[in-house]
């Protein structure tokens, strides 16, 4: 049987174990939290932008990709493919941002002019948006294959004798 000061001891160490693994996890998820915003929405947020870890969608510019290596820089915005601006004024400054991407992997394949993009990291005092993580869709619209043309004419087939 365990005497009144060891099983003191041991309840002490225990809870000191148990709340510094709680601390831990705490922090770990709290650092490593995205928060998905449009462009739009990341110009309004003012100096809270450049203090937290951001999730940013939107279509990458045409002719805006600069590739070197596994790095590369290009523009996004929230501008659709029908012209049409959810969040921002009216295709203004603020519908575009400038993203600096230097992962460990290159753009996945499908990243291409006008293709939806979403990238992941840090939004820079400098107006930039340095990603670490870059997610891409296929731009193409993918549409049902058009059926075979069909013929009216009978096929006449040469006779066996």
């Amino acid at each position: 049987m365990a005497t009144p000061a060891k099983s003191t001891k041991i309840t002490i160490a225990t809870v000191i174990i148990l709340a510094t693994v709680a601390w831990l996890a705490y922090t770990g998820t709290r650092d490593n939290r995205d928060y998905y915003v449009t462009i739009g929405e990341m110009h309004k947020m003012g100096n809270q932008a450049y203090a937290k870890h951001l999730r940013v969608g939107g279509f990458v510019v045409p002719g805006s990709i600069h590739r070197a290596g596994p790095h590369a820089t290009f523009q996004l915005t929230e501008q659709t493919a029908d012209n049409q601006f959810p969040e921002c004024n009216k295709g203004g400054p603020d519908c575009i941002i400038t993203v600096a991407y230097s992962g460990e992997e290159p753009p996945p394949d499908t990243f291409k002019d006008e293709s939806q993009a979403l990238a992941v990291g840090t939004y820079g005092k400098d107006g930039v948006f340095h990603a670490t993580q870059l997610q891409a869709k296929c731009a193409s619209k993918y549409a049902p294959a058009k059926p075979a043309p069909t013929s009216t004419a009978a096929v006449v087939l040469p006779a066996v004798h």
